[in-house]
Formats: C-alpha cells, structure tokens, sequence
C-alpha cells in the first residue's frame, strides 16, 4: 500500500476478495449508451449529406450549424450537473436528457428540409446530450466503490462505443433497402432512441439521495477543494495541447494521398481500438491507479505527433490509428474514475460536469489553435509546435497531478446495487 501525499483516494491495488462483478447499473447505463448511440449516429453519418446533397446547404452554413451546438453542449453539461445534484435527481436528469435527444429525430421527420426545424433538432439533441453527460457519469461513479471504478467505466465506455460502430452500418442499411430515403433513417433513429428511454426508465435505478456515511472534505462548489482543482487544472493543460483527431486524421489522409472514399475509414479504425482496450485500460487503472493511465494515454498521443513529424507510410496509419485508440481508452472514462471518489456524492455530477467542460472547451482551443498554426506556419511546424507543447503539458501535469491512496483514506459512499447500511 502506498500514501498519498494529498491525502485523497486515486484508485489503489484492488483488495484481496474484492467484488469483481461489474454493477448492474453500469450494464444498464452501457446498454442504454449502446442503443442511444445507434440511434444518434445513424442521424450523424447521414447529416451532411443530407444538409449539402439533399437541402444544398453549403458547406460553411452546415459547418456554423455544428460547430454553434457543439459548443453549447459543453456548457449545458454544467447545468445538468447542478441540478442532478439537487436532491440526486440523477436518475431524473438524465432520463430527461435521453428523452430530449430521442425527440430530436422526430423533429428532423416533422421538419421537412426547413432549415429552422432542422436547426432545432439539432439544438435538441446536442442539448440532450449535454445534460445527461454528468449525471450519467455520476451513476456510475456511485454505483461502486473507488477501486472498481476504473473497469466499470471502461465496460460503459466499450458498450458506447459499439453503439457509435453500429450506427453508420444501420444507417447506410436503411439508406440502401429504402432507395435513399433519410427520412426512414430518421424514423428508424427516432425508434431505437426510444427504446433506449424505455431501457433507462426500466432498468436504471436512481442514485442514493441520502449523502454519503464519511464527512465531506468541504461544501459548496467542487473548484474548493484543493485536489479536484489540480485535477482540473491538469486535464484542462492538457485538453489545450490536444489537436484533436480529425487533424491527425487529414494529415495521414495527405501524407498517403488516400482517397476521399476511405477517409471515413479511419475514424472507425480508432474507435475499434477503443472498443477493444477500454476495459484492459479500466482494469489496469484500477490495480495501479488512475493517474498513471491517464498520463500514458497522452504519451500515447505525443507518440501519434511524433510518429506522423516523419515521413508517412502504409505502416503510419495502424500505428496512429493504436496509439490513438490508447489515448482514448486511457483517458475518457479514467478521468472520471480518478476525479469521481475526490467528489462527495451530492456535488459529484457537478463537478464531474465542470471537468468535462473545461476539458472539452480547451481541446476546443487546442484544435483552433493548431488550425490556425496549420494555416500560417504549414502543417510541419505547427505539428511540431503542438508535440512540444504537449510534452511541457505532460511534465507540468505529472507535478500537479494528485498521487493515489489506499482506499482506506477515504470510505465510498454506497453502492446502487446494493441497500445503504443502516
């Protein structure tokens, strides 16, 4: 066992005759990702055709659609945070947010091509995303103890991802038996996004609304507490030398000249990676803390700069592709696993909601920021610039970052899964 000097949980060696089994309200939680992602990528991988090549929206008019709802999604996830933690209306937050986004497909099919009814839609759905984003990941932060939580967020995160590989192939199905009518896209997509409600309804239970049994480190707003700040401030140093993989994804496409038509290939590439490493990374992250893994999947992802600063081949294409899937598997839900035991139960989908956004907003600089670089200095220097920048990230994010404890430091609060002790 070792101490940390923060004196707060990571996610320690998993004691002799711990539980191995992975909650049930994580596999309800990823089946209903799973059927969720269908539905919303069956609508995303048709969407620009549909705008450009159906509507003859032009690029720039479809791309400021986007990027607008994009944006605000990010900070909606605060709001679903705040009042996810108001009485832990978890459970009810987030069903809101799978119902609203399974609304939105409907919206498309009433909208008949008018821009304004398709603009709405879409605002519907990314603000539905939006809000269940922290709730959900604050069941599952509470439905085990610290120790496990790396391989449940692991498992919710491979079941999503399968969900998002599943959407495109349904999609171009139904494109092909219906003679390419979107508009049977759209009303398969609003089908199973309703079956997803109907799964989370069912077999989702509510989070404890009793806190948890350990006095809170501090109350009020999570930016208090000394850990979770540096835990923050960290991801989010981070989050700004991320270039964002699509970057990654068009340098590889010029280096090898590869055909428009595969392009679409290499994101799927990626996301199979991840689909296969998430629950190893999980475990790993539970045995050794999450930390560590957290750290290497951005090592991972200064190798994918690296590798692509020399000459591209055929063979820089898988490397990129696997260390891209290790930099997905090693940081999306880890970072949940390390910053959900610092948070109490009734402020943790809260602050799980401030992590994201500030996470999410500095990629969102990170990738405008090499855009311009890209622009100005050429695509060598400004890929150049972005591996120092993020190996500086990395070096001060090693400093700040807190070390994990045993898990005696800090008690968990009570599972989902199993009755609060009396």
């Amino acid at each position: 066992m070792y101490l940390a000097t923060t004196g707060r949980p990571d996610a320690p060696p998993r004691p002799i005759g711990a539980r191995r089994r992975v909650p049930a309200t994580v596999i309800a939680l990823g089946a209903v990702s799973l059927v969720t992602d269908v539905s919303s990528e069956m609508v995303t991988a048709v969407l620009p055709l549909y705008l450009v090549l159906g509507l003859g929206l032009s690029p720039i008019q479809f791309g400021f659609l986007d990027g607008m709802f994009n944006g605000a999604t990010a900070f909606v996830r605060i709001l679903g945070g705040r009042l996810a933690d108001r009485g832990g209306r978890h459970k009810r937050i987030a069903g809101a947010g799978y119902l609203l986004s399974a609304l939105s497909r409907l919206g498309l099919l009433l909208a008949g091509g008018a821009t304004t009814g398709i603009a709405a839609s879409l605002a519907a759905d990314r603000l539905g995303k939006g809000v269940r984003t922290a709730p959900r990941d604050a069941l599952i932060s509470l439905s085990g103890p610290p120790e496990t939580l790396g391989r449940a967020f692991g498992v919710h995160r491979a079941m999503d991802t399968t969900g998002a590989l599943l959407g495109p192939l349904a999609a171009f199905a139904v494109l092909w038996a219906t003679a390419d009518a979107y508009d049977a896209v759209f009303a398969v997509s609003f089908c199973t996004g309703l079956l997803g409600v109907l799964l989370f309804v069912t077999y989702v239970p509510a989070a404890a609304s009793t806190p948890p049994a350990r006095p809170t480190p501090f109350q009020g707003t999570a930016l208090r507490d000394r850990v979770y700040r540096r835990i923050l401030c960290a991801a989010s140093l981070l989050g700004a030398a991320t270039i964002g993989d699509s970057f990654l994804y068009l340098l590889l496409q010029r280096g090898l000249d590869l055909p428009p038509a595969l392009f679409p290939l290499l994101p799927l590439g990626a996301a199979a990676g991840y689909l296969l490493l998430a629950v190893p990374v999980g475990r790993i992250a539970d045995r050794v803390g999450s930390r560590l893994p957290f750290l290497a999947g951005h090592a991972a992802l200064l190798g994918a700069y690296a590798v692509l600063l020399l000459p591209v081949a055929r063979p820089t294409v898988a490397v990129v592709l696997a260390l891209l899937a290790v930099f997905y598997a090693s940081t999306d839900g880890v970072l949940m696993a390390l910053a959900g035991p610092v948070l109490p139960a009734q402020r943790r989908a809260g602050g799980l909601a401030v992590l994201q956004t500030g996470q999410a907003l500095a990629r969102l600089l990170g990738a405008a920021g090499f855009g311009a670089a890209w622009t100005f200095w050429g695509q060598g220097p400004a890929l150049s610039t972005a591996a120092i920048a993020l190996a500086g990230a990395l070096v001060v994010a090693w400093r700040i970052m807190p070390a994990p404890a045993p898990a005696a430091a800090l008690a968990p609060a009570p599972a989902l899964d199993t009755p609060e002790a009396p």
